[in-house]
């Protein structure tokens, strides 16, 4: 006999509570029930946060930015049918990110698969790679709760509603939990070399990294720019040159995390005789990932000192990048990114969305710190990219978010469920696919319909149908206004720019700039 559904959902939730799990994401729903009301009676007392979504997917990706914002578990709770399907995308970045979301979902028992019951199918590893625990009995979270996403799908007999009103969470407390000393491997390496930094940065923290880099002493390449102020600025620019990109060539490469912004990094990295990668999920995530070494820890090193004009060449390159590129770049989408990207305030929190707008980061913007900067590197998915900004955005005092038009549409619906955090997204208005423009397939046959898709909408129009605060800005001065405005709550700025096919022809001439000038910075014209 399956166990009582109040008391299975006050089981579960209050050993949540006791592992210090405290935010948890709920949409509405009937089976779900006995969990959502134990949850709100847990938030009644004190003892958890609870955030309302309404729809299944944009919760879920609101749980992947709390989790991101937080480090900790984010429970997020459906109903069961498609609502647990909609979990898939962000259960797949939170995958291959490793990002601690649990996907708690309700079922009916097991009794009444496959026997034609109303809103029954087959929930059990629905979210694969995602490993499901199947009970219609309490779990031992513990055990299932070590780090990354988890699923669990409690099956929930009738009735779902009780007359329990007992207290049951009297006596709580929060379990000691253990941790474990991490196992560090002792290498050596050569005297020059390149540190680079991929943007998720396998999951270490930005302070963890930089004492590393202290170490290590080599230049230092980051696709996040804006969390590693010492890094090089415009690296992806100038190595993009053949020419440049030999005379910067290195023996030793190591790599944190994974590299998946630019071409011109992958072929700088590619070139150097011994690559070495830290990153921790490779012990389950991406296992088949090949390097002359791959480990899941910073190392210790033992290494000679740096040459000075090893150092000094980068430097060179770097900085005649830099000096080049505001004279070579009229209003543009580049433009608007170094703007917005240098004048946000520090200990605010970034969320950069997935296709141009982190390309372009990567590329142009000013190396800088005070920014908490969050993205969907996982997959790099456009879908949930608003909702992922919500729930980061519930963990800031303020909060920013940069995303392209098209990734914008692609999660308007989350506007319908809009928060109240100070939160501030700049929609990048090009009209369509920009990304394609600056891709092999541009100027192909049928390039719009089935590339470029226009979507010929005024945003801002769309936008405030929301009840959403919304501005345009059409220039750098504008923009710089709006930015030093700081208005509370969420609203929304259109940044309207060139046309795509008009920022490509822009973007390579100012590859072509940046390359003449880092030539003759360090001496190769």
């Amino acid at each position: 006999m399956s166990m009582n559904a109040t008391t299975l959902a006050r089981a579960t939730v209050r050993e949540l509570l006791e592992l210090g799990i405290c935010d948890f994401i709920i949409s509405p729903g009937s089976r779900n029930a006995p969990l959502t009301i134990a949850v709100y009676e847990a938030a009644q007392a004190g003892l958890a946060d609870l955030h309302t979504r309404l729809d299944e997917r944009g919760a879920a990706f609101y749980a992947l930015g709390v989790a991101k914002a937080s480090g900790q578990y984010a429970v997020v709770i459906c109903t069961s049918g498609t609502a647990v399907a909609n979990y898939h995308p962000a259960a797949l970045e939170a995958f291959h990110s490793d990002i601690n979301v649990l996907f708690l979902t309700a079922d009916r028992p097991a009794r009444l698969r496959n026997t034609g019951a109303n809103q029954t199918t087959l929930q059990d590893g629905i979210l694969a790679p995602i490993e499901t625990f199947d009970s219609a009995a309490p779990l031992e979270l513990s055990e299932i709760l070590t780090g990354g996403p988890a699923h669990i799908n409690l099956q929930f007999d009738e009735p779902l509603l009780s007359n329990d009103e007992s207290n049951w969470l009297d006596g709580f407390a929060l379990r000691d939990q253990e941790r474990e000393e991490e196992s560090r491997t002792n290498i050596d390496l050569a005297p020059a070399g390149v540190l680079v930094v991929g943007h998720d940065r396998a999951g270490l923290s930005v302070e963890a990294i930089e004492e590393f880099a202290d170490i290590l002493d080599w230049p230092v390449i980051a696709e996040d720019p804006l969390s590693f102020p010492s890094s090089l600025a415009h690296a992806s620019l100038f190595l993009a040159d053949e020419v440049i990109r030999g005379a910067l060539q290195t023996k030793e490469v190591i790599i944190i995390g994974r590299t998946t912004l630019s071409r011109s990094i992958n072929s700088f990295i590619s070139e150097a005789d011994r690559i070495i990668v830290v990153d921790p999920r490779t012990e389950y995530v991406d296992i088949d990932r090949s390097a002359d070494l791959v480990l899941t820890h910073l190392p210790h090193i033992t290494k000679h000192s740096t040459p000075i004009e090893w150092s000094t060449l980068w430097e060179k390159a770097a900085l005649s990048a830099h000096a080049i590129l505001p004279k070579n770049a009229p209003w543009s989408e580049q433009s608007a990114l170094r703007k917005i990207t240098a004048d946000i305030l520090d200990e605010s929190a970034l969320f950069i969305g997935s296709s141009r707008p982190i390309r372009d980061i990567e590329g142009f913007a000013t190396p800088r710190s005070g920014l908490s900067v969050f993205a969907n590197r996982g997959l790099a998915g456009i879908d949930g990219n608003i909702a992922t900004a919500f729930g980061i955005a519930s963990r800031f005092e303020r909060t920013y978010a940069i995303v392209g038009d098209l990734t914008f549409l692609h999660d308007i619906s989350a506007l319908v469920n809009p928060v109240t955090d100070n939160l501030t997204i700049f929609v990048v208005d090009n009209n369509g696919g920009g990304i394609f423009s600056t891709l092999p397939q541009a100027g192909v046959k049928g390039f719009d319909e089935i590339f470029g898709t226009p979507h010929d909408h005024d945003l801002a129009k769309i936008i405030s149908g929301f009840g959403v605060p919304v501005v345009r800005v059409k220039s750098e001065s504008d923009l710089g206004h709006i930015i030093a405005s700081q208005e509370d709550g969420l609203h929304c700025v259109v940044v309207e720019v060139p046309s795509r096919g008009e920022n490509a022809a822009e973007l390579k001439k100012l590859y072509q700039s940046v390359a003449s000038a880092v030539r003759i910075g360090i001496n190769l014209a």
